[in-house]
């Protein structure tokens, strides 16, 4: 009577669509359940994922080729796509600061775990594509794992006598290396280097100049050398470009209004003024003093409102370009974009989805939302032409063979490179076209997720059919051993660098060894142990270069290496 319930459920050697379905969801389903049992503070994660299909490819489930391939190819796709997507302003921006310093640490890293996998290769006799996986495994990257199947299959397309191992073993075999390794590393590098948390928290802090915040204060002007002049007279006298003054009250006056910059200013005035922490606080001491002033706070002549952009009119227009305080007498203070605060500079060009604090009389914002949009339920409603037609892009932009002399096949940047590059620059520049960049954070984070789960649970209920046997037969043991050098030795070299030759900061350091083997799972750890989240920043500064670097090591080793 039950006999088509045991069918779904029970192993096959030629599964159907439906069993290759049920088969899949077991390992996701199961796989997020693995992934939150803790063992102190560390788990596996969604990394469990690929665990439980080995599990259950072991034990003879199988999926069906056709869709395995595309189950793996798409997660693969969906999951870089979105991390470009994350990081793409902030990878930008870094740039301007300890950016360069932190990719040329991480990238070194990249570069050194290669060269190891390469002597691992010619000493030990180790397969390429085997010595790839350990490499893969042990700096835990997914997308280098699949920048090389990738690979090898146009390879076995092109040669259909060339008969590969896959890669997906080692890698699952030294997965757990590369992520209880690096938290060992860190623990380890604390005791070593002797580090005393609290100071290197306070230090962090001191040294940062506060240009990714954006902070408002109150200012008096007592400094007599500026009554009389206009505001643009005080700022131009001053060479002052990065500050806004948003609110003037007069003095002995509670009337508060939004200021132009042909203002003028007199004896004790109070103005509202937004900028990085340290150019406001130069500023006041120059002219005049920090004020308790509470009348300019009012919100009864001004009023402070935030609205989204979401109509065409407004989205890649510069803030002089819309003119907002000439036509509407209202003042952009700050536009909030991917988890950062920028300050309303006119040159700023928006974009869809970014968020303005306006500054201005109550019906005069009412008027400009019709024009910016600011509708919210827009912005949650997907947008799958945006998202789609990125994704198309990151397709073609994998798909361009880039013809190197000796190679076998074409060298591309692949379903990982490729669509990660791509929404790097959409990101960062707001949109292709009718394509925009903002996608919002539940979906972003919902696609990286059933990405990653996809492309896990298809290579390892793949990889599962011959894991034990390959296992016993290649010495797993002695793999995890091999792994161990890349795991360990340009951390080591990375930390010794990075703190004693470039004097950086641990917290940062920790970001940066984290984000070097793109590993959430110990920079999930390094934010408790550190108590802090200025790991996070640093993780994010090198992950998008590492992760285009680790797919073409991996790719380059299959490549010139396959016999």
């Amino acid at each position: 009577m039950f006999e088509w319930f045991n069918t779904l459920f029970s192993p096959v050697e030629n599964p159907d669509i439906t069993q290759s379905l049920i088969v899949l969801l077991i390992a996701i389903s199961v796989g997020f359940f693995v992934g939150r049992i803790r063992i102190g503070s560390v788990s596996l994660g969604v990394a469990a994922v690929m665990f439980v299909g080995l599990f259950l490819g072991h034990f003879g489930y199988r999926m069906d080729e056709s869709i395995l391939v595309f189950v793996r190819d798409f997660g693969l796709i969906l999951f870089v796509y979105g991390i470009g997507i994350q990081v793409g302003p902030s990878f930008f921006s870094s740039f301007k600061k300890d950016g360069l310093l932190f990719n040329l640490l991480a990238v070194g890293t990249v570069l050194l775990g290669g060269l190891i996998t390469y002597f691992i290769h010619i000493i030990t006799k180790m397969d390429i594509e085997n010595a790839v996986g350990l490499m893969s495994g042990s700096v835990t990257n997914t997308p280098g794992l699949g920048a090389a199947k990738s690979t090898l299959q146009e390879i076995q397309n092109k040669f259909p006598s060339k008969v590969f191992s896959d890669p997906t073993i080692a890698y699952a075999i030294t997965y757990p290396l590369g992520v209880f390794g690096i938290i060992t590393a860190i623990i380890l590098s604390k005791i070593a280097l002797k580090i005393n948390f609290a100071k290197e928290k306070f230090t962090c802090n001191a040294s940062t100049d506060g240009s990714e915040i954006i902070i408002h204060e109150k200012c008096r002007f007592t400094n007599e050398q500026f009554f009389g002049k206009s505001i643009y007279e005080i700022l131009k006298e001053l060479d002052v470009h990065d500050i806004i003054i948003s609110r003037l009250k007069n003095s002995g006056s509670q009337v508060v209004y939004s200021s132009s910059l042909d203002t003028k200013i007199n004896k004790r005035d109070v103005i509202m003024v937004v900028g990085a922490p340290k150019n406001v606080e130069q500023f006041i001491k120059q002219v005049g003093k920090v004020s308790t002033d509470l009348f300019i706070e009012s919100e009864h002549d001004v009023i402070t409102k935030n609205i989204f952009v979401t109509e065409k009119a407004a989205t890649h227009k510069t803030l002089a370009e819309l003119d907002l305080y000439n036509k509407f007498n209202l003042k952009v203070t700050r536009v909030f974009r991917s988890g950062m605060e920028l300050l309303a500079q006119p040159t700023l060009t928006l974009n869809y989805g970014d968020k303005l604090r306006l500054v201005g009389n109550k019906d005069a914002i009412l008027e400009v939302e019709k024009f910016i949009g600011n509708s919210e339920k827009r912005l949650l409603e997907p947008d799958f032409l945006s998202l789609f037609g990125g994704l198309i892009i990151g397709i073609i932009v994998g798909s361009i063979p880039i013809f190197i002399p000796s190679l076998p096949v074409p060298l591309k940047l692949g379903f990982a490179a490729g669509p990660l590059l791509t929404a790097l620059f959409i990101s960062r520049y707001g949109g292709i076209g009718i394509i925009h960049s903002y996608i919002n954070n539940g979906a972003v984070h919902f696609m990286k997720d059933l990405g990653i789960c996809l492309f896990f649970a298809a290579v390892g209920i793949h990889a599962g059919e011959a894991f034990y046997d390959n296992f016993i037969k290649f010495n797993g043991w002695l793999w995890i051993y091999y792994g161990c050098f890349i795991t360990f030795i340009p951390l080591t070299l990375l930390v010794l660098i990075g703190r004693l030759v470039f004097k950086l900061n641990f917290f940062q350091l920790v970001g940066i060894m984290s984000g070097s083997y793109t590993d959430p799972a110990a920079l999930a750890f390094s934010t408790k142990y550190l108590d802090s989240d200025i790991p996070i920043q640093s993780y994010a500064t090198v992950y998008p270069m590492v992760t285009i670097f680790r797919i073409f090591i991996a790719q380059l080793l299959i490549l010139l290496f396959t016999s």
